[in-house]
């Protein structure tokens, strides 16, 4: 891990980044935090994930305050390019509950907002680099950080399981306890519409509930599992990236070693990174030349690790691109997904 102290296999550096901040009780009957995947695995199911619990509540309330700083601010005058990036986004979450809910909820729409933003506030923070977070969190003596709450299929789950309540609650809200009841035995096959004798009526209902049934729990778990796989995966191949990068750069840098020690510390990674960005953005803004531009970005890769840094910083500049297109994707379709089920749960079949 940058920054690290010790020397770490791949295996170990994988496994350290994708392990949640742990805390639970220990087989001896103590509480406390693991310091291993061995000891989260022995705290067994009742431990609290403390980074997913912390980072999930964090992106929430800064949800919470920053739709209601534009609500309280927004005025018939000409609004502000942020005021307009958060109506454009209201708007955009109205119609589709619109176009996608067919009864009547004062909660869908609310519902379908926080989700939406909420997964996409979380998701986003896989497109910070993965040492970054780690690495400060490890300077107040916090031994592991897995920033990304989506990454975690216990927060995923969560959520889902929390949509299914819901769908629950709106079957019986809109068809009654006893309507709920009907429509898992008597469909898809409806023996009385297709007037089956009533000695098979009891093997048809009970076939029709084994699937209604599946179906039914096949709803959480898609909704949970799928934003769960594709965030999960995009973190993994950061990760690589980031072994990538810094295998190259130990290479590149031994001249940086000998100033640093065995190992390079994570903020001059960090410094350099801004250094770089900050560069590219002077360019942009005509500040200086193409040419400067130029000698300036050869000489800072040259300083931190010469073609390994660029090629990694292109790489995880590349992937986070399209990881963008990705994780805005996901959020989407969990919202969709929910509004969907929510609005079959309000309907008479």
């Amino acid at each position: 891990m940058a920054g690290g102290s010790e020397n770490i296999t791949t295996g170990e550096y994988i496994g350290h980044h994708l392990q949640n901040l742990t805390y639970g009780q220990h087989p001896d009957g103590t509480w406390g935090f693991a310091h291993s995947a061995a000891e989260a695995a022995a705290m067994g199911f009742w431990a609290f994930h403390v980074d997913t619990l912390f980072w999930a509540l964090f992106l929430g309330l800064v949800f919470f305050f920053l739709f209601r700083k534009v609500a309280k601010a927004a005025n018939s005058g000409v609004p502000t390019h942020f005021q307009a990036a958060i109506e454009a986004i209201v708007e955009f979450v109205d119609s589709s509950v619109r176009d996608s809910f067919h009864g009547t909820s004062k909660l869908i729409a609310p519902l379908a907002l926080t989700l939406f933003v909420w997964i996409f506030f979380m998701n986003f923070m896989d497109l910070i680099p993965v040492d970054w977070l780690p690495w400060v969190a490890s300077q107040a003596g916090i031994s592991h950080q897995k920033v990304v709450p989506t990454t975690d299929v216990n927060a995923t789950m969560g959520m889902a399981i929390t949509v299914f309540v819901l769908i629950i609650i709106y079957s019986i809200r809109f068809k009654g306890v006893g309507g709920f009841l009907t429509e898992l035995v008597m469909n898809p096959l409806n023996p009385k519409e297709l007037g089956m004798p009533k000695l098979f009526w009891p093997f048809v209902m009970a076939f029709n509930f084994i699937l209604e049934l599946v179906s039914l729990l096949a709803k959480p778990v898609s909704l949970g599992l799928r934003l769960f796989g594709n965030l999960y995966a995009g973190e993994l191949i950061f990760i690589l990236i980031a072994l990538i990068f810094t295998a190259g750069s130990a290479w590149f840098a031994a001249g940086l070693s000998s100033l640093f020690g065995e190992h390079i510390p994570a903020w001059f990674w960090i410094a350099a990174t801004v250094t770089v960005v900050a560069t590219l953005w002077l360019n942009l803004k005509e500040k200086i030349s193409t040419k400067a531009t130029l000698w300036l970005l050869l000489a800072e890769m040259l300083l931190v690790g010469g073609l390994a840094f660029l090629g990694g910083q292109l790489m995880h500049f590349g992937w986070a691109a399209f990881h963008l297109l990705v994780i805005t994707l996901q959020a989407f379709i969990f919202m969709m997904l929910t509004i969907v089920y929510l609005s079959m749960a309000s309907e008479h079949h």
